[in-house]
């Protein structure tokens, strides 16, 4: 399905209820499945967590996760850790294509039974469980977090625990935090000092019931909807937290550049465009917050506003390379943008064409950056159905604020 998105005008004062977080609602599959006295409330309906929770109940052999990146790495460690099944992890074409190799070697450096069925490096994977005959491992620190928490979820169910020695710089730390502090949430000790993280065993927890908040990556779009629109527009969006497990939450401070201020009430964030946009360079290193990347480079050249963005490196293995995609489809719009592996330079921008088509390259977060430029021109988004993979009510949430669309076919 193609939508087009016609110029439209926010409609103000809305109230917008999100999703559960995927970051945190696939982490805590993981956990359920290990410790079995944990629940879940608020889960993500995404597709990714859709897949994961089918992925972990399936009494099939061979399993296919899709696009979900997330459900690939944990369950790569939570199948090998599982002694006498074996499972065939498979994905979509783009998904054997993202490589998987580091967490395979780390997994073979514990003990794991697992081969490529196909390309080195690359799932499909045929895994065959087994009791870890070790408890310590080094892996690179700046790889993809996904990595390391798929290691880490898995470390208090083996006999000793695990120690993780992360090697050279570390990104993405908010995402390893995420999975201790759902560690900690559920009684097991888990200790994170300089590079060394150190997971105690732990047979059995008492029951736990979890509460997953709303995702922050989903209201990115929203923040980037009233930076665009004109001053007093204002959005309510509900579940969050000042408190955060999320690295995506520093959208409050990020945003206060284009004039939106962020009050929590409660369960909830008050979006509030109290002020014009600052003029100045954006100047941001987003290693702890990549997959807002796109979202804040659409919404600088939405409004005019030039902006160099660094620490994007694992952008180029996510869905798509999300920083040569960008610099696709902004090009198209008027950008002058150039990117290099792991950076964004976007200058200031005097239009925006109209009527453009947005390819998404079956990345969710393509289709919902650019949408938000529906508030300045009419724009159209291809494979729009590809939002699904994080939040499967986008469009409606889109069409409930004030975002005019039509199906295309």
């Amino acid at each position: 399905m193609d939508l087009q998105l016609n110029k439209s005008v926010l409609k103000s004062g809305e109230n917008i209820t999100i999703s559960g977080s995927k970051s945190e609602s696939n982490r805590l599959l993981i956990l359920q499945q290990l410790f079995p006295e944990i629940s879940i409330d608020n889960l993500s309906n995404s597709d990714d967590t859709v897949h994961l929770q089918h992925a972990l109940t399936s009494d099939e052999e061979a399993v296919d996760i899709g696009h979900a990146g997330t459900a690939m790495r944990f369950l790569t460690a939570f199948f090998a850790s599982q002694k006498g099944k074996t499972k065939v992890l498979r994905g979509s074409d783009r998904m054997h294509n993202r490589p998987i190799q580091i967490l395979v070697d780390a997994l073979h450096d514990l003990g794991a039974d697992i081969e490529y069925v196909e390309k080195e490096g690359y799932p499909p994977l045929k895994i065959s469980g087994k009791e870890f005959s070790k408890s310590k491992v080094s892996i690179n620190g700046n790889v993809s977090s996904q990595y390391i928490s798929a290691l880490l979820l898995i470390a208090p169910s083996l006999p000793n625990g695990l120690e993780i020695n992360l090697v050279g710089k570390i990104t993405s730390i908010p995402y390893i935090k995420m999975t201790l502090s759902l560690l900690h949430q559920i009684g097991i000790e888990a200790n994170f000092e300089e590079s060394k993280i150190t997971i105690k065993p732990k047979g059995k927890t008492e029951r736990h019931t979890i509460l997953v908040e709303a995702d922050w990556s989903s209201a990115s779009y929203f923040y980037s909807l009233i930076a665009l629109s004109e001053v007093s527009s204002e959005i309510t969006l509900s579940a969050y937290k000042k408190e955060s497990l999320q690295g995506d939450h520093c959208l409050a401070d990020i945003y206060e550049h284009f004039g939106v201020e962020t009050t929590f009430e409660k369960n909830t964030i008050h979006l509030k465009k109290n002020a014009r946009h600052h003029k100045e360079t954006l100047v941001l290193d987003l290693k702890n917050a990549p997959d807002i990347a796109q979202t804040i480079a659409v919404t600088c050249f939405g409004l005019g506003v030039s902006c160099n963005l660094s620490g994007l490196h694992t952008l180029k293995i996510k869905e798509t390379d999300r920083l040569e995609a960008l610099k696709t489809e902004l090009t198209k719009l008027g950008a002058d943008i150039s990117v290099t592996d792991e950076s964004l330079c976007l200058k200031e921008s005097k239009e925006i064409k109209k009527n453009v088509l947005i390819a998404t390259y079956n990345d969710h977060r393509m289709a919902m950056a650019f949408a938000p430029l529906a508030i300045k021109k009419a724009i159209i988004i291809l494979d729009a159905e590809v939002v699904t993979k994080s939040y499967r009510n986008f469009w409606e949430d889109f069409q409930k604020v004030g975002i005019q669309q039509a199906k295309i076919k």
